[in-house]
């Protein structure tokens, strides 16, 4: 497609000039070009079609870098990119080599922060704007989040802080009325209340504007907000939230009205107290089946765009999960779920429609999400919590202080362990292992396909005395992990039990070192497998077969120090093994973007590499 005005932007200040007509029509070929991009790519549709034209104000309004925009969670910084130089390379979004899915400070000098997690925009832009006070710096900071992650409670420790300051810090709340799915909780409710008011907001915003134009207008503009806020506290008997911190606030606007979006951040920067803007969007803007169903458009893999289908439709280890679930919650009323805005994509779609007393969608709030599960398990239910492996590092603290010191029994699924492909750094579940480790009486199940998933979900919920994480990759298992011999539900093994080298490993990689064996056994060579199942603690049972074998080699999708290789590496010398003992693992580094074959490949855990090392 020929997109003649987008082809065009360089850099930010080529919009500067735009009319507001031609930067209604740059929105239309953004939308285009995102969709395009996404259809091929995958990624996050429909928090980027809904910011669009208020991405487009940011920049005209504002001078970034100079000054600086934080994006929370950043999955809705496409348009962003596109406007700061990034054009032709938009079509490597998510690719290997390619640009990032969300904000990453080594592409551009416009992103400012790393991102990856909600909840975060508020304090770092704090900082950002109280360390521009101090450096004398007049240039202004804008921290973009939704109102999703007002369910997390960092939010309100930053705002609670900033209400303080005089800092030249904008917030601007974008509100769509969803997270990844619909928003719980009483702000939601809280911010319907307001979006009643409009004409009220618009009113004040417009005459704050006015007056910031003419001589003494801020002294007067003052006196009338000081009025304004008596009269409003008489009329509704409260101030609004914000302005009880300290904030002033301003809304709601249009989020899709490009001129009154310029109007009202203009207004904004003319404000020398922290100031809210409450922004109204629609998420999934412009597509047709992105804003009928946005919560299975938030992030998507590769889609066809005329009829909104994916292109793969593979049962997953996450369906899985969910339907292992709710069989167990069918006949234990003890079974509850609990997700922190993840329902959808952690597998829970149907637990939720099944069983709503007993599923629990905190919002964004995955430490919440832990201490509530302990009180749940407390009073005797059965609490499973499905999370991203990604976002379980949110829970340490949690997890010991709420859950293992009180030895109480909650289930952990961690979802997308190991590597997640083009989300890249921010998203890799490559450190779950190396940090729950360390946790005492916690067990940890890593299965590599369906039918141990099955059994380490009900051996977790019926046989195990304290808590207990079972962890499993993004997608669906090789069909090849059928061949292995199922000994019992600590491990399994496969290849020549006689043979003098063995392979260890778990998860997702058993399905790669099954390859191998079977290579090497083409060649001439035996070669035993042994598949850990339960990774933490591991099977005496393991020791006996290991402890006889002159080579032990350990492939591991995560970080070495703290893994498990490191671990059984440990435990083999402490019981006296002296033959040769080599890991292959991540080394001390973050993981960038690439599919999930090409990373297997290049950290060098594939069958080939195994071959390999082996030779």
């Amino acid at each position: 497609m020929n997109y003649k005005l987008l082809s065009k932007i360089k850099s930010p200040v080529d919009i500067k000039s735009m009319s507001f007509s031609e930067l209604e029509d740059l929105s239309k070929e953004i939308r285009l070009k995102i969709i395009e991009t996404v259809s091929k790519n995958g990624g996050h549709l429909a928090p980027n079609l809904g910011t669009v034209e208020l991405t487009i104000a940011l920049h005209k309004v504002f001078n970034s870098p100079s000054d600086q925009f934080v994006f929370d969670v950043g999955h809705q910084c496409y348009t962003h990119k596109l406007l700061t130089g990034r054009y032709e390379s938009f079509d490597t979004l998510r690719t290997k080599g390619g640009i990032s899915g969300f904000c990453r400070p080594g592409e551009s000098e416009h992103d400012i922060f790393y991102s990856g997690h909600s909840g975060t925009s508020v304090s770092s832009g704090l900082g950002l704007a109280m360390a521009k006070e101090l450096n004398k710096d007049d240039s202004h900071v804008i921290s973009l989040i939704g109102d999703g992650s007002f369910t997390g409670g960092m939010v309100y420790e930053a705002l609670n802080n900033g209400g303080r300051t005089n800092a030249k810090h904008i917030i601007i709340l974008n509100d769509n009325k969803m997270s990844i799915s619909e928003n719980v909780g009483a702000f939601a409710k809280y911010l319907a209340v307001i979006r009643s008011k409009p004409g009220y907001y618009s009113f004040k915003a417009g005459t704050e504007k006015a007056l910031s134009r003419i001589p003494m207008g801020k002294a007067v503009a003052r006196k009338l907000y000081d009025l304004k806020t008596d009269i409003k506290n008489k009329l509704y008997s409260q101030s609004t939230f914000f302005e009880d911190l300290g904030y002033r606030y301003m809304g709601p606007v249009d989020g899709h009205d490009i001129e009154n979006l310029c109007d009202a951040l203009e207004t904004a920067k003319n404000v020398n107290v922290p100031v809210v803007l409450h922004v109204l969007t629609v998420k999934g803007r412009g597509y047709e089946h992105a804003e009928k169903d946005p919560s299975i458009f938030h992030g998507i893999s590769r889609f066809d765009v005329e009829t909104g289908e994916p292109k793969s439709t593979a049962v997953s280890f996450s369906d899985k999960f969910g339907e292992c679930l709710c069989e167990k919650a069918e006949n234990d009323e003890s079974v509850c779920a609990i997700t922190a805005a993840m329902g959808i994509g952690t597998g829970l779609r149907s637990f939720s429609e099944k069983y709503p007393d007993r599923f629990f969608d905190v919002g964004i709030a995955e430490e919440h999400a832990v201490t509530f599960a302990s009180g749940l398990a407390k009073n005797g239910m059965k609490p499973v919590y499905a999370v991203y492996s990604t976002f379980f590092q949110r829970c340490y603290d949690q997890l010991i202080h709420d859950i293992s010191l009180q030895k109480l029994k909650v289930i952990f699924a961690v979802d997308r362990a190991g590597f997640v492909g083009e989300d890249g750094e921010t998203h890799h579940g490559i450190f779950d292992v190396s940090f729950l480790g360390t946790v005492p009486e916690l067990k940890i199940y890593s299965p590599c396909c369906y039918r141990s998933l099955k059994a380490d979900i009900n051996n977790v919920l019926y046989a195990d005395e304290y808590s207990a994480v079972v962890r499993y990759p993004r997608g669906a298992p090789n069909s090849n992990v059928e061949k292995l011999r199922y000994d019992c539900i600590e491990y399994s093994t496969y290849g020549n039990a006689e043979s003098d080298t063995v392979i260890v490993t778990y998860g997702r990689l058993t399905s790669e070192a099954i390859d191998a064996v079977d290579a090497l056994k083409a060649s001439g060579r035996d070669v035993l497998l042994v598949s850990l199942n339960q990774i933490k603690p591991i099977d005496e049972a393991v020791f006996d077969i290991l402890l006889s074998k002159k080579s032990v080699f350990f492939f591991e999708e995560g970080m070495r120090n703290g893994g498990i290789g490191e671990r059984l590496g440990s435990m083999l010398l402490e019981k006296g093994y002296c033959g040769k003992y080599k890991i292959k693992a991540i080394e001390n580094k973050f993981v960038e973007q690439a599919s999930v074959s090409e990373l297997i490949s290049a950290y060098g855990l594939d069958s080939s590499s195994m071959i390999e090392m082996l030779s």
